[in-house]
């Protein structure tokens, strides 16, 4: 077994270059490059190539310290509030009332698998996390893990990154199929057109918001990382001054208020740089993976999907049922679900697959509202589960 942290992380970041190799053929496409990241990772540690959680390396820890919050402070800098403007009030207003569902949802959820009966002392932490990602994106469930120590505990996550993956593959095809479908009972006046040249303007606009190929240069990186050590070091701070303040809360703050600034927002390789910590991070989630008990755990799995089977229920009920009594374009209430459960890539490929380049940009837009609130969503919930008496009995 490697020992060496220098060849450990060798060993991830070659995990992380297979990974994306293998995300270009069809079967690896579906799971996506960062569940087939921890999916490598929890090969290579449970083959004993590297270390797993019971003897894990002082590597695994400074990950899940400094590197891990810090990502997701990086792609939180690419939320302009002040561009939701553009995505225009509908969108907006389908985007809350999803949001609503999915915090009803995880509160049904939670009660149907009575909570700590159906995944022990973590449930309320795993609530926040659901409450987080089916609000605007994988960032916010990543952020709640870190900040409740979820991270550790590698099945447990493994199964919630894994159904997360599988519930947004499938609601993509839902989303896609019930526009038409309801249009043909319940039609929907549409009255936009758009030229061929315009739909062209709109995709190449929409494609640059989510682009993971960036160019940037030595001060770009030595910005980047200033900047992100710099929060990491503050939000510490005060969460000792201030102990009632997650510092994921503090971190997710600052990144959202500089995000606002213009010379934040010309930044280079914002993008880039918190993609691939995410994807660093997840390696050693990878590592923390216990495959054997996670095979041999089939009621966790189970549990798992009874869980998030209510929690999309009730969203999809208060989704669509409001918005049909608002009389709501079918395709923006659709764009708006994608934006909770998927986040702004997804959304993306739902609008081309709809053909309404018209939702290219608010549906991406929509998402990153998401990702801006999703982590005050899930810390929210999971303080609540943990004191429901309705729910612990």
């Amino acid at each position: 077994m490697i020992q060496d942290s220098l060849a450990i992380l060798a060993v991830l970041m070659g995990n992380i270059i297979v990974a994306e190799l293998l995300t270009k053929l069809p079967v690896f496409r579906q799971l996506g490059t960062s569940l087939t990241v921890i999916l490598l990772t929890a090969v290579t540690a449970n083959v004993g190539l590297i270390p797993t959680s019971t003897n894990a390396p002082p590597l695994y820890d400074g990950i899940f310290v400094y590197l891990a919050p810090i990502s997701i402070f990086y792609l939180l800098l690419t939320v302009n509030l002040r561009s939701l403007k553009h995505a225009g009030s509908p969108m907006v207003l389908c985007f809350f009332i999803g949001a609503a569902g999915t915090l009803l949802g995880v509160l049904a959820g939670m009660w149907a698998v009575s909570g700590p009966k159906g995944f022990g002392s973590l449930y309320y932490a795993l609530g926040g996390m659901f409450a987080g990602t089916y609000t605007g994106g994988s960032s916010n469930l990543n952020a709640i893990a870190l900040h409740y120590g979820v991270n550790k505990a590698g099945n447990i996550y493994a199964a919630a990154i894994a159904t997360d993956n599988i519930v947004t593959a499938l609601w993509m095809g839902v989303t896609l199929l019930l526009p038409p479908l309801l249009n043909r009972y319940f039609p929907r006046q549409l009255d936009y057109s758009w030229t061929p040249a315009e739909k062209e303007q709109a995709e190449s606009d929409a494609n640059a918001q989510v682009s993971d190929v960036e160019t940037m240069n030595p001060t770009d990186l030595a910005l980047l990382i200033g900047l992100g050590v710099l929060s990491l070091f503050i939000a510490q701070k005060i969460s000792v001054v201030f102990p009632p303040i997650p510092k994921i809360l503090s971190l997710t703050t600052f990144a959202l208020v500089l995000a606002q600034w213009k010379p934040i927002q010309t930044l280079r390789g914002v993008r880039v740089v918190g993609i691939f910590c995410i994807y660093l991070f997840l390696a050693v989630i990878g590592a923390y993976c216990d495959i054997a008990a996670l095979l041999k755990d089939g009621q966790l799995a189970l549990t798992m999907l009874k869980f998030v089977s209510v929690l999309v229920a009730v969203h999809t009920l208060i989704q669509f049922g409001i918005g049909a009594l608002l009389r709501q374009d079918w395709a923006v209430i659709s764009v708006a679900s994608q934006a909770n459960l998927g986040g702004s890539a997804s959304c993306l490929a739902l609008t081309k697959s709809l053909k309404r380049p018209d939702l290219h940009l608010p549906g991406i837009l929509a998402g990153a509202l998401g990702n801006a609130i999703g982590t005050y969503c899930g810390l929210l919930i999971a303080e609540y589960l943990r004191v429901a008496s309705w729910l612990v009995g």
